[in-house]
C-alpha cells in the first residue's frame, strides 16, 4: 500500500477539503486528488464524497480511517527502530550476563524514558568497534588493548568499568570458606575457564594476568554453557573459576557455590565505551554521562590492571 496516499487520506479526512490538505502536505491540489484516486482504485471502493461543504467521509471511508492512522503510526514506529537519530539508542554489552549490561539495566531505572536497544554482537573489540565506525550500533563495551592513535579518527573510548573479580569455587573446595583470596594464594589452585578464544581482547587480558601472579589458567575442554561450568565446580575440590563481581549467575542452592573477592591487589577488567564523536543521538551523551558518574562513585582499592590498559589510557589522554 502507498502510504504516501494513506497520508494524504487522513489529511483530507482531518482538514475535510482537497485543498487545505494541499496545504498541509505542501503538494498541489491535483497531486492530492491524483493520490486519493489511486487509492481509491487500490481498496476498490469511494473514500469520499464531493460536497459544497468539501470532502466527506463515505461510510468505506469513515470505516478505513481509523486503519489508516495505525498504518501510520506503525509506519513511525518501525521508521524510527532503525533511522539513526530517531531510533532508540542501540548499545553493544558482548553478554547480558556481565557487568555492562548489568550497568546499562542500572541507566534504564535511572532514565526509564530513554529508549534502549541492547544488542550483544559475541564480537571482539575489532569488529565491535567496526559496528560503531559503520553506524551499526551507536555505543559498545570492550577493554581497549591499543592505542588511540590507532583507532579510527571518528571514534573514542573512555574507560568506564573496573570490573572486580571473585573466584568461585565449590563447598569442598579448599578456599571454600574464605572471606577473601589474593591473587598469590590463587597460584596454588586450577583456575578453570574452558572456550577463551586465543587473540581476544579477553584472552590477552588473562594471558598478563596468569604470568603476573604465576596463576594456572586451563582453558582446556569443550564448551557445554555456564551451566554445565557451574555444576562442575560445584561438584569439584579442585576446579575453580574466576568471573566479574557483577556478573549475573544463577544456580540451585544444592550447589552451594561460593563467590570470594580477590584482594591486594584486586585484579580489574578495565571496560572501556566505545562510541563515535560525530554521532548524534541525544541519548549518548546522558550514557556517558552516568557512566562517568558511577566509576567515580567505585571505592578506590590497591588494584592490577593490565600493561596495555596503562599504555591505551596514557595514549587517549594525550590524544584529547
Amino acid at each position: 500500500m502507498d502510504f504516501d496516499a494513506v497520508r494524504t487520506f487522513v489529511a483530507v479526512a482531518d482538514a475535510g477539503q482537497f485543498q487545505d490538505a494541499a496545504a498541509v502536505l505542501s503538494i498541489t491540489q491535483q497531486a492530492v486528488s491524483k493520490r486519493i484516486a489511486g487509492l481509491e482504485k487500490d481498496l476498490e471502493v469511494r473514500l469520499f464524497t464531493r460536497t459544497a461543504r468539501g470532502a466527506q467521509l463515505t461510510v468505506d471511508g469513515q470505516v478505513f480511517l481509523p486503519h489508516a492512522r495505525e498504518l501510520l503510526r506503525v509506519q513511525a514506529r518501525a521508521d524510527a527502530s532503525v533511522r539513526p537519530g530517531r531510533r532508540a539508542l542501540r548499545v553493544d554489552v558482548h553478554s547480558r550476563r556481565i557487568a555492562s549490561a548489568v550497568l546499562l539495566q542500572d541507566f534504564h531505572r535511572t532514565h526509564p524514558r530513554i529508549e534502549l536497544d541492547v544488542v550483544t554482537l559475541d564480537a571482539d573489540v575489532h569488529a565491535a568497534t567496526a559496528a560503531v565506525e559503520a553506524g551499526t550500533i551507536d555505543a559498545t563495551f570492550h577493554a581497549v588493548t591499543v592505542p588511540a592513535r590507532q583507532l579510527s579518527g571518528a571514534i573514542r573510548t573512555a574507560r568506564v568499568i573496573d570490573e572486580h573479580h571473585e573466584v568461585l569455587v565449590g563447598p569442598r573446595h579448599a578456599l571454600a570458606n574464605a572471606r577473601a583470596v589474593t591473587p598469590a594464594q590463587l597460584a596454588e589452585h586450577r583456575i578453570w575457564m574452558p572456550g577463551m578464544a586465543a587473540g581476544t581482547e579477553w584472552a590477552d587480558y588473562y594471558d598478563e594476568l596468569a604470568a603476573a601472579f604465576g596463576l594456572t589458567i586451563d582453558r582446556v575442554g569443550p564448551v557445554f554453557g555456564n551451566e554445565a561450568l557451574l555444576a562442575e565446580i560445584a561438584d569439584s575440590a579442585e576446579l575453580a573459576t574466576l568471573a566479574g563481581e557483577r556478573t549475573r549467575y544463577l544456580w540451585p542452592d544444592s550447589y552451594d557455590l561460593r563467590r570470594i573477592p580477590v584482594r591486594d591487589p584486586a585484579p580489574v577488567y578495565p571496560l572501556s565505551l566505545i562510541w563515535r564523536d560525530d554521532n548524534p543521538h541525544p541519548a549518548l551523551s546522558k550514557l556517558r554521562g552516568y557512566l562517568d558518574s558511577r566509576r567515580a562513585e567505585a571505592p578506590v582499592t590497591e588494584v592490577w590492571t593490565p600493561t596495555w590498559e596503562s599504555r591505551s589510557a596514557s595514549a587517549a589522554r594525550a590524544r584529547h
